[in-house]
């Protein structure tokens, strides 16, 4: 189930179970997963992109082994706020994915991703990683920035409630 509110994405999710951020690019899905508690996002891998199918099987394997209550897809905004293509093709990805076999009662939301990467890449360059390595992991590290913000904003509404 989609939820473009994060309110009623929280009311959807399971209880002690985690949440997975992805960061779709289009070469590559960054994932990164949180604690059964949501406070902390941690990098897991890069998923190299092939077709939907494949990419789809690879995450609901990730889903399945994890025990995944919930999904946070960055939503590429462009800088003044509006949608542009890259966002019909996140929110394309989340109904395609939501239509898969069991995976239809998983909820889903969308967060923005606006300078997630850059912030990844200088946490990178702060922590002297080579060139190489940070192109490894970029896309898992960025995914991981995505989740944070989420769980951030869930754990705050949690307390004002």
């Amino acid at each position: 189930m989609i939820h473009d509110e994060i309110e009623s994405f929280i009311a959807a999710l399971p209880p002690m179970q985690a949440l997975a951020g992805l960061d779709l690019g289009d070469k590559t899905i960054g994932v990164a997963v949180s604690d059964t508690f949501l406070s902390v996002a941690t990098p897991l891998e890069t998923v190299r992109r092939k077709k939907f199918g494949v990419d789809a099987a690879q995450l609901q394997r990730i889903i399945a082994e994890r025990r995944i209550g919930g999904l946070v897809l960055g939503l590429p905004r462009n800088m003044d706020g509006t949608e542009g293509p890259r966002c019909q093709s996140t929110r394309a990805f989340a109904r395609n994915f939501n239509r898969l076999e069991g995976m239809a009662d998983l909820p889903i939301t969308f967060w923005d991703e606006r300078l997630s990467t850059v912030a990844a890449e200088r946490a990178l360059l702060e922590a002297d990683t080579s060139r190489r390595r940070r192109a490894e992991v970029i896309d898992h590290v960025a995914a991981s920035y995505i989740l944070q913000g989420a769980l951030d904003r869930i754990r705050n509404i949690k307390a004002g409630a």
